[in-house]
């Protein structure tokens, strides 16, 4: 290879395709459209599902029940698996427990669940607990400290309304 093969046969400056100008253009008559149909037509663009006039798969898939796009992801760490993981006395926090492998993924709120036994002090702090975690806790003789999640949409709250500067000139 020479230092003048390099860059031998890169356009930087292409002319753009004009279309329909002509047979001698190669691109004439029905300028690359083909023949008949919606796609010929001017300012017809397909939607991103369009499957040739066909009923598109996403439209044939049956929808069943109801995702919330805007709801919270819990996750949920059992009072066994604190008992394996921490020592006596120890924090239990969400950072503690990402750490320790027990709250993986993405989640929004962590909630203690109440299966299995807890035989040691834990100083827990969750933004959820259920009710057999809480006193399973305190009974090992524990604390349980609840921490403050998103704070909630109050509706049918208007907004205060903002104060317009005069835009008027005396004169």
């Amino acid at each position: 290879m020479k230092i003048s093969d390099v860059n031998r046969g890169i356009n930087k400056n292409r002319k753009r395709l004009r279309v329909g100008r002509g047979p001698g253009s190669g691109r004439g008559r029905t300028a690359g459209r083909g023949n008949k149909g919606q796609g010929q037509l001017a300012g017809w663009s397909s939607p991103a599902i369009f499957e040739g006039g066909r009923m598109p798969i996403i439209r044939q898939i049956p929808k069943r029940g109801f995702h919330n796009s805007h709801g919270l992801i819990v996750a949920g760490v059992n009072v066994d698996d604190l008992e394996a993981c921490f020592p006596a006395n120890a924090e239990v926090n969400p950072e503690t427990l990402k750490a320790a492998g027990l709250a993986k993924g993405i989640w929004h709120v962590l909630k203690i669940l109440g299966d299995g036994t807890l035989g040691k002090p834990l100083k827990v702090s969750a933004h959820r607990f259920s009710g057999q975690a809480r006193e399973k806790i305190l009974a090992a003789g524990g604390t349980v400290t609840e921490l403050p999640g998103a704070a909630p949409v109050v509706k049918g709250t208007k907004k205060s309304p903002r104060k317009k500067a005069s835009g008027k000139t005396t004169g």
